[in-house]
């Protein structure tokens, strides 16, 4: 039977002894605390090398490299060097294998999850190797060392900043080598609780050991935190629960019914095959770590898990009325040339956050939360500069959500068509980027099609598409041409309208080869062929110029405006009360409990903008991924998307239009209308 025997600095009342089977090999595994008292932990060792077949080495001070430097604590080399007579181990190479190996784990199984995280390291240093694996997948890392070790209030926040300090750090250890740098003056302890706890509130991650973790933290800067530490005993299991923690990722795997660190762990793989650690390479130690299939253990301590993911989402002014409401400037001084004069102001104002969301829940159980960004330019103003002065402006807002934690950014209203409608912006930004034109498209027609049967003026005959006429503006954009190519599918009669011949006829033979059935009319003329249309979708990039004559509209026509300014302003829709003007089809999201944390957007409670809604979809999905960008919207990702929607729980919100919502009294009246009108009407 092999005899392994940990000899710790921790405390003594959590030693134990126990039998068990490992690598095909008996073991007796026994742990011995010395409750910090080194010279006691000298001695045991000492005399305990003879007992046993390999020693475990807790509790102290690792060895570890930081680029090109090696950093050897020399209280832990003085007691290492003690032992000489069987293999010793503090474990540091393990468990350096295993951080690494936990991270890269949990990222797959809980779908990107650390993507954009902002992670706090209470010590870089002996996390070096995990801090590069988690620099793959979020720039946001900070580490605590200089604070914690020197008293210095600055955390630092990059890698090479890390091997920077650390070659300070190496220098003066080698002038003074001493344990570790630990100010004298009494007052800096505090100082220090108060950084690292700060730090430590605004992180989604903490890394560190279960005693710096406790030491630094408690309820309010813990709760609903992800923690990356080892051994975690049921005592830490209490302590964590007590303080909210969200996940504690465990690196150390329990192959025993006893917690054991990983020195013991270690100890026992060099006993049972009966080398050093010299001969034990990486590459051996990944293929038993392989073998064992040692996996990290994910930890609840409350009973629940919260598997939040974040966005950020950009909105801008749609007029200077819009400004003024949310403006200190009184109505009175507000005339048209001050309001002109702001509107040009604002749209050179850097972005802010106007909102936080919170309270979004899918039925999978992940939730989303995030912001929204206002950069300040009115649709007016973006077309009156080049596409580069709104680019800058995104992007802005782009480095704005990347430090707030958000892992994927959507583009909203004006800012989703200007110049290339994202292409440039998904290219410079590091954040995943997308225009939610497939949700809109997707909820333009679903808002669509839900408005034409509580008409009811449009009978539908199973398996036959729907004997009606239908009519897209502006087909030749983004979310117009997919309306254009899924209603070829449903209507008997599609026309595709726009201002170049040329590009709507190649839109019409692309279509074709989609639905080879189809009846597509192309036309640069609307207006002449409204008095036929029993639906027109209008998706024009107008910024308030006038796409249609509503005059000329069918009676009982249901036009979806899904264009951001709205191509339909009130006083236009107020002409046809015998017309049904929808503003596409927003989206009600899945919240907890009844109400969505968001500032008002002028939609009802719980209810979004379609692209809005795409992006929050990819959130919760775990889709962090350029998704729709530019002009040429695919089918594919409106059908996607629509199916996410569904598995996440969102909803076609009530039918709105310029007024608000449109209740079934108000759709009633339109109806009835409608059929009064129709006895007359003639189309022009």
């Amino acid at each position: 039977m092999k005899k392994i025997i940990s000899v710790s600095l921790g405390p003594a009342d959590q030693d134990y002894e126990f039998k068990t089977k490992f690598l095909d090999q008996e073991f007796l595994v026994k742990r011995i605390g010395t409750n910090q008292d080194e010279t006691e932990a000298w001695e045991q060792l000492q005399r305990l090398q003879s007992k046993c077949d390999a020693i475990g080495v807790g509790m102290v001070n690792d060895t570890y490299e930081v680029g090109d430097h090696r950093f050897v604590h020399p209280e832990t080399k003085r007691l290492m060097n003690v032992v000489t007579r069987v293999p010793a181990t503090t474990g540091a190479r393990l468990r350096r294998l295993l951080q690494c190996a936990a991270v890269r784990y949990v990222q797959k199984e809980l779908g990107n999850y650390f993507n954009n995280n902002k992670v706090l390291f209470l010590s870089g240093m002996a996390n070096y190797e995990m801090a590069n694996v988690l620099a793959e997948y979020s720039p946001n890392l900070r580490f605590a060392d200089p604070v914690i070790q020197a008293g210095i209030p600055k955390m630092l926040t990059s890698i090479s900043a890390l091997e920077l300090y650390a070659r300070g750090k190496h220098a003066v250890d080698l002038v003074n080598p001493i344990k570790s740098i630990q100010p004298n003056v009494p007052t800096i302890p505090q100082v220090i609780r108060r950084i690292v706890g700060k730090a430590m509130k605004e992180a989604h991650v903490i890394v560190g050991t279960c005693s710096e973790i406790l030491r630094y933290g408690d309820k309010k800067s813990l709760s609903g935190k992800t923690l990356i530490t080892s051994t975690v005993t049921d005592e830490h299991m209490k302590l964590f629960k007590e303080a909210e923690v969200n996940l504690a990722i465990d690196v150390t795997p329990q192959l025993f019914d006893q917690v054991v660190g990983l020195n013991v762990l270690d100890a026992m793989i060099l006993a049972a095959l009966d080398i050093s650690t010299d001969e034990l390479s990486s590459l051996d130690y990944q293929d038993i770590i392989k073998e064992l299939n040692i996996k990290p253990r994910l930890l609840h301590p409350t009973g629940s898990f919260r598997n939040i993911r974040r966005f950020a989402f950009v909105i801008h002014p749609l007029s200077a009325e819009y400004i003024r409401n949310v403006s200190p400037i009184p109505k009175k001084l507000a005339g048209p040339l001050v309001m002109k004069a702001l509107e040009k102001t604002v749209a050179y104002a850097p972005p802010f956050v106007y909102s936080e969301v919170k309270g979004i829940r899918s039925p999978t159980g992940a939730e989303a939360e995030g912001w929204l960004i206002t950069v300040g330019g009115t649709p007016r103003e973006m077309l009156a500069h080049s596409p580069e002065f709104t680019y800058k402006r995104l992007l802005a807002a782009s480095r704005m959500a990347e430090k707030m934690g958000a892992q994927i950014m959507g583009l909203g209203a004006f800012t989703k068509v200007v110049g290339d409608a994202g292409v440039t912006v998904a290219k410079r930004s590091s954040l995943p980027i997308t225009t939610g034109n497939s949700y809109s498209s997707s909820g333009a027609l679903w808002a669509a099609a839900d408005a034409m049967r509580r008409m009811g003026l449009v009978k539908p005959t199973k398996g036959k598409k729907l004997q009606a006429k239908t009519m897209v503006i502006g087909a030749t954009g983004s979310i117009g041409s997919v309306s254009a190519r899924l209603l070829a599918m449903a209507f008997e009669e599609v026309y595709i309208a726009g201002r170049d011949a040329r590009t709507l006829n190649k839109l019409r033979e692309s279509m074709l080869k989609d639905t080879p059935d189809a009846k597509i009319v192309v036309t640069t003329d609307p207006d002449a062929h409204l008095g036929d249309m029993d639906m027109v979708v209008t998706s024009t990039s107008g910024a308030g110029k006038k796409i249609l004559d509503i005059t000329r509209v069918k009676p009982g026509c249901v036009i979806t405006d899904v264009a951001r300014p709205l191509d339909l302003p009130p006083s236009e829709v107020a002409k046809r009360p015998d017309v049904l003007v929808i503003e596409s089809g927003e989206i009600e999201l899945p919240v907890i409990g009844e109400k969505l944390h968001m500032r008002d957007i002028k939609l009802p409670q719980n209810v979004v903008f379609a692209c809005m809604a795409e992006t929050i979809v990819l959130a919760l999905e775990g889709r962090f991924e350029v998704f729709t960008i530019g002009r040429n919207t695919e089918w594919e990702k409106v059908k996607e998307i629509y199916k996410l929607g569904l598995k996440h729980g969102m909803k076609l919100a009530a039918i709105s239009g310029v007024n608000g919502v449109y209740t079934d009294e108000d759709i009633a009246r339109v109806r009835s209308l409608a059929l009064e009108a129709r006895k007359t009407w003639k189309a022009s």
